[in-house]
């Protein structure tokens, strides 16, 4: 319980939330299931960058 207490303060003191970096996690999630598992990481590297940078 106590590990979340710091996050939650930030949320009401700031605004600030990791929505952003969720999102961006997301979209990784649906690149990999595109192309059924990447076994070459500098094709996904790549490919990350292509589309998302």
């Amino acid at each position: 319980m106590s590990i979340h207490y710091q996050n939650t303060l930030n949320y009401f003191d700031n605004r600030s939330t990791n929505s952003s970096a969720e999102s961006f996690n997301a979209k990784i999630k649906v690149f990999r299931a595109q192309f059924r598992g990447v076994k070459n990481i500098e094709f996904f590297l790549s490919g990350l960058t292509n589309i998302y940078a």
